[in-house]
């Protein structure tokens, strides 16, 4: 396979996935205000710090409030990472590939990009964002699924999967370490109401809330949902599960020694990690996590894509 396929391929998953993921961030946390009745105050910044858009966006807005980050994070084409500018970029490397995946996989992301990269100019003036952002879920969930049923298993259906996985590690550690952080800062006396909000978006933002409950009948506890996002191997929004997709994948490709190496690492860490470990900054903490997850990342591009 040529390596601009396989390139190409590899970003169409990660582009799709970090839309998702986005406008799974930003439809929780729209509702989280909502239904905190005026007692959640500081929702939008954070999802500065987990999408690590922070810096660009102070290029862009003065003040992160309930307009500027949804902007930013959904339309603004000067964010390499938002919403639209990810379906644009991943329509853009389907329709190089015209003759090397489906019809209808190109079909859902051409209509995905004709639906939501135009005309978005009043969704945040007619409260739309909920809509908009069910639509991104559903353009996601469309794509893979058509890809399930129609790509061949090849080595381009494993830079697809490998693309899609470590955009969803890397995005699920993201939540955690902003999320977590700022809770254990909060200290005992945060209202313990206000700490069963803030967890229960952070499960709903990875569809974990109903998976989690089937395991958990318990209050809502902080280590516990970070131990189930990281650690649950059953669960396909996991950190566990999102790394040992990749290091599956790797498997079936020629050449992928080193990276392969890496991945089987970091796949026996987290299978041996005690949740106390992570949490508690020891190895594999958190940072070392996505510090690691970057590493991977970059040696499949220095493998197959850029190679020295």
């Amino acid at each position: 396979m040529l390596s601009r396929v396989a390139e190409s391929l590899y970003w169409i998953g990660r582009y799709l996935e970090r839309s998702e993921s986005t406008a799974r961030l930003l439809d929780v946390n729209y509702y989280a205000i909502l239904e905190g009745a005026g007692l959640v105050t500081e929702q939008w910044p954070p999802l500065l710090g987990i999408t690590g858009s922070e810096n660009n966006f102070k290029t862009r807005h003065v003040k992160a409030d309930a307009k500027s980050v949804p902007f930013w994070l959904a339309f603004d084409l000067y964010n390499p990472s938002s919403i639209r500018s990810c379906i644009s970029q991943a329509r853009e490397n389907a329709r190089s590939l015209r003759d090397r995946i489906s019809t209808e996989m190109w079909e859902s992301i051409n209509r995905a990009y004709l639906e939501l990269c135009f005309n978005t100019d009043t969704v945040l003036e007619n409260d739309a964002l909920h809509e908009y952002c069910t639509k991104v879920r559903e353009v996601s969930h469309l794509f893979h699924g058509i890809a399930l049923s129609t790509l061949q298993r090849d080595q381009g259906w494993q830079f697809l999967r490998i693309g899609q996985m470590i955009e969803r590690a890397d995005n699920q550690l993201r939540l955690l370490q902003v999320r977590y952080r700022k809770s254990k800062a909060d200290g005992a006396d945060f209202a313990e109401a206000l700490e069963n909000h803030r967890w229960m978006a952070v499960l709903k933002s990875a569809s974990a809330y109903e998976s989690y409950r089937k395991l958990h009948h318990t209050r809502l506890a902080p280590r516990s949902i970070a131990e189930y996002l990281l650690l649950e191997p059953s669960f396909p929004r996991s950190v566990l599960y999102s790394i040992t997709g990749v290091r599956d994948a790797l498997k079936k490709l020629p050449g992928s020694g080193g990276v392969l190496r890496e991945a089987d690492w970091l796949v026996a860490r987290l299978e041996y990690a005690r949740i106390e470990d992570i949490l508690d900054d020891e190895k594999p903490s958190l940072e070392r996590l996505m510090e690691s997850i970057g590493v991977a990342g970059q040696m499949v591009n220095e493998t197959y894509f850029s190679p020295r």
